[in-house]
């Protein structure tokens, strides 16, 4: 078993909780996370728009500062079987992938068991 944890934009989740139903994957957990990627301030798009120490315009403060904001995101999670994991992720991409920074992330992790409250079943029974 793995557990598939994406990361998404705030606007794709209804539309990748969809499409994973369509693919007969209707389980997940969804959270609200705030987060941000390895976007680095580029400091060439200032040059010469300083004087001295002081900021000339209030744009320039959210040119400086939107590299280390946090930004709001959407954590998926799936606990699915080893042969389900590549389906999982494609689905995933196709419904995510817009070619731009800040389309999500995915992870996958190894899960050593799994447990169903109700019945006591184990393993790949309980997922």
């Amino acid at each position: 078993m793995k557990e598939v944890m994406a990361i998404i934009r705030m606007d794709m989740i209804n539309k990748t909780k969809e499409a994973l139903l369509k693919e007969d994957f209707p389980s997940l957990h969804c959270k609200k996370v705030m987060g941000r990627g390895k976007k680095k301030v580029d400091y060439s798009l200032i040059e010469g728009m300083l004087s001295g120490n002081e900021m000339t315009s209030p744009v320039l403060a959210e040119v400086i500062s939107e590299g280390h904001r946090l930004v709001p995101k959407r954590l998926i999670s799936l606990i699915v079987k080893d042969d389900e994991v590549k389906k999982v992720i494609d689905t995933i991409i196709t419904v995510n992938s817009k070619g731009k920074q800040g389309d999500g992330k995915i992870f996958v992790l190894p899960v050593l068991d799994s447990v169903r409250v109700r019945t006591g079943e184990t393993g790949n029974e309980a997922i």
